[in-house]
């Protein structure tokens, strides 16, 4: 048996004694139960550095094949430094994209050097929000769906207040725009959506939650720019209340801009709007994406085929009996009957009117049915609302 734990060294001595007292190395290694390989090295050690030599050395390599050079460990650091949301594998697909033949180690060994340098800020566990297995669009391709909504106001270096308002393609994660707003209001998201059609065409699906001005608490939910959405023949789906990772894509891009454009906030609108066109340029044509196999955004995406029609086509009802322009005050005048309100979002559209077999009158805006007047008793009667997650 090889060296008693509890008196290794006190055997160490003892064996080195009687060896230089002269007794024969084969015998001694015999007896004390070790190789005679072991034997030479303790008097290898012993002749060289004396007793301290005696006590057990330390294992470790002397030399780490794969350590990282610091070349490399500073260009690493140098790049976390320009892009500190990056993680090991985006500077790894990023790096070696840019420069050819250069390899770098794994995306973890990366990690671990961006940790040693204080580059890696330790994160609360996070509770998953449930999944959701609803009936909402999946994109099989660019233009499929498209994602819109306001990232949280903020203030600027002169105290107003920036409303970005935010839209991307859900299939290749492109962003479409992110514009610096001074308000919620219909007035500008419209100009908003309105150069993001004629820059990339029309979505066939566009996401968004329940917030002003995408959807209201009024007849289907409708607003003017979801009203106008559905005369381009695009199809507003909404999200559940209180559901925002039904649209967790979008909401992931949202942390990212936070972070990388609002820490701190620029003095002006205008100084501001050019960090987000900064941002909106990497994000889609330099930062590797990790949903779509470290692919940029730019690499997949595509602009639709369709276009964004000028003038805005003349509505159709040829199943319909009728065609009535709603007034100003969101009220219709049906034929030989009284007015009946419908929605303010529906002001200057015009509805389609079919009379069934019952007697009451079907009004259908575009692809919707809002609901069924009843000539008899003078009432309309909205239909249920249209579910925000079904399909066109």
């Amino acid at each position: 048996m090889p060296w008693k734990a509890s008196h290794f060294m006190d055997e160490r001595m003892q064996f080195l004694a009687r060896l230089m007292k002269g007794e024969r190395m084969t015998d001694l290694c015999e007896e004390f139960g070790i190789s005679r390989k072991t034997g030479y090295k303790f008097r290898d050690r012993y002749e060289k550095h004396g007793v301290t030599a005696l006590q057990d050395q330390s294992r470790a390599p002397k030399r780490v094949a794969r350590k990282t050079s610091d070349a490399v460990a500073q260009m690493l650091v140098a790049t976390r430094r320009a892009h500190p949301t990056w993680g090991g594998r985006k500077i790894k697909e990023m790096l070696e994209h840019g420069e050819e033949g250069l390899k770098l180690p794994s995306a973890s060994t990366i990690a671990l050097v961006l940790n040693r340098h204080g580059l890696v800020e330790k994160r609360r566990l996070r509770l998953r929000p449930r999944v959701h297995h609803g009936k909402l669009t999946t994109p099989d391709g660019p233009n499929d769906v498209w994602a819109a909504d306001y990232k949280g106001q903020f203030r600027l270096g002169n105290r107003e207040y920036c409303y970005p308002l935010t839209a991307s393609d859900l299939h290749s994660r492109f962003i479409l725009a992110v514009e610096a707003l001074d308000a919620t209001d219909e007035e500008q998201a419209r100009m908003v959506f309105e150069s993001v059609f004629r820059a990339y065409g029309l979505p066939r699906v566009l996401r968004t939650d329940n917030g002003s001005p995408f959807a209201s608490q009024g007849l289907a939910g409708l607003t003017r720019l979801s009203a106008w959405w559905l005369r381009l023949g695009i199809w507003h789906q909404r999200t559940e209340p209180a559901h925002p990772e039904q649209n967790g894509c979008h909401e992931r891009m949202h942390r990212t801009l936070k972070a990388e454009t609002t820490r701190p906030a620029r003095d002006t609108s205008l100084q501001q709007q050019e960090r987000f066109d900064q941002f909106r340029e990497e994000f889609n044509e330099k930062r590797p994406h990790e949903a779509i196999d470290m692919k940029r955004p730019a690499d997949l995406y595509r602009p639709s085929e369709r276009l964004l029609p000028d003038p805005l086509p003349e509505l159709e009802y040829p199943l319909h009996d009728d065609v009535l322009v709603v007034q100003r005050g969101g009220h219709v005048r049906l034929p030989r009957h009284r007015s009946t309100f419908l929605s303010y979002a529906l002001a200057g559209q015009p509805v389609g009117l079919r009379e069934q077999v019952d007697g009451t009158w079907l009004v259908s805006f575009c692809t919707l049915d809002l609901g069924t007047y009843d000539p008899r008793i003078g009432s309309f009667e909205p239909h249920h609302p249209v579910p925000p997650t079904a399909n066109p």
